[in-house]
């Protein structure tokens, strides 16, 4: 399978003195979804920063294909002064739109609200939607099913499962049952 995402020998830390991790490397192909584990302040979230390019390694390199994000607070991904389809639109194609919807079970009409208007789950559920009419390579899950009860974490993560063919997952949860259960491969850092 196509590799979409590879960290070799990445090193990087705030100060030089203080290094979050040294050497790290993650190979990432379409069909993988591995999963990043660790305490809260481990890198965890500074890795997806890394892989993004908001934040630049010390040393290594960094080489991704077309990526997505979904990220753990659906209130900080969305602007509050537009629409949830606005927002959409802005970068996604509508194709599968109504499939996905009957899978996330989200009605159409809350795109139309403000970010503000929904619930948690509800703006969680529409974050996996955007990211997933992105059509990416790579889809980085920042404890995606947080927000979600557990009849719905499981319909989500078996959803975003099924479009393994299409691209590799990385995973970054608390939740090791989670990550034993759907993981090709736990990273603990």
């Amino acid at each position: 399978m196509q590799k979409v995402l590879e960290l070799r020998d990445v090193t990087f830390g705030y100060t030089t003195r203080s290094l979050l991790f040294e050497n790290l490397s993650i190979s990432l192909k379409k069909g993988e979804l591995k999963a990043i584990v660790g305490e809260s302040g481990a890198g965890k979230s500074t890795i997806f920063e890394l892989i993004l390019g908001n934040l630049k390694p010390l040393k290594g390199e960094i080489k991704t294909e077309k990526i997505s994000e979904i990220f753990q607070d659906p209130y900080s991904s969305f602007h509050p002064s537009y629409t949830v389809m606005n927002q959409i639109e802005d970068v996604a194609s509508l194709q599968d739109l109504d499939s996905y919807l009957h899978t996330l079970n989200l009605h159409k009409k809350l795109l139309y609200k403000l970010p503000h208007e929904l619930s948690g789950g509800q703006l969680q559920r529409a974050s996996i939607l955007r990211a997933m009419l992105m059509k990416p390579d790579i889809l980085l899950l920042d404890e995606p099913t947080s927000a979600l009860d557990n009849i719905v974490q499981l319909d989500v993560m078996q959803m975003l499962m099924k479009h393994l063919d299409t691209m590799g997952m990385l995973l970054i949860t608390h939740d090791m049952d989670l990550a034993k259960w759907c993981a090709d491969e736990i990273i603990e850092i």
